[in-house]
């Protein structure tokens, strides 16, 4: 079990340095389902409470903080380390979320884009 976890660290690890896309974790967070049989539990419903309460534990972080700047400073690495953790597991929950429902999130996510962009212009430059 310890040389699985070894092995899935290092895994991971390499592929820092690579952009990961969506589709990508999308395979890897179906495969980790059907490996622990746990596709069964991945209804939307179950899906959309966990990433719920994965925002909770997100909201934790900067519960009691006040207002917190860009870059986070004054925030230990640990701080950094186990946000990055809450955000990731929101991130996974969404895009299995997504796949349960049948919506390509990179694709819905563009047209949004374009769709605000339409509904809030930018101010044009006077010259």
């Amino acid at each position: 079990m310890e040389a699985e976890k070894k092995a899935a660290m290092e895994e991971a690890k390499a592929e820092v340095a690579a952009d990961v896309s969506l589709k990508d974790l999308s395979r890897r967070l179906d495969n980790f389902a059907k490996e622990r049989d746990w596709e069964k539990h991945h209804s939307p419903r179950n899906l959309l409470l966990a990433m719920v309460g994965e925002v909770g534990e997100l909201s934790e972080l900067f519960m009691w903080k006040g207002e917190v700047q860009k870059g986070l400073p004054g925030w230990e690495e640990r701080e950094k380390e186990h946000l990055g953790e809450e955000l990731s597991d929101v991130l996974l929950y969404l895009i299995r979320l997504s796949d349960m429902c049948g919506v390509d999130l990179g694709d819905a996510a563009l047209k949004k884009i374009v769709k605000n962009a339409v509904k809030y212009p930018a101010p044009s430059k006077s010259a």
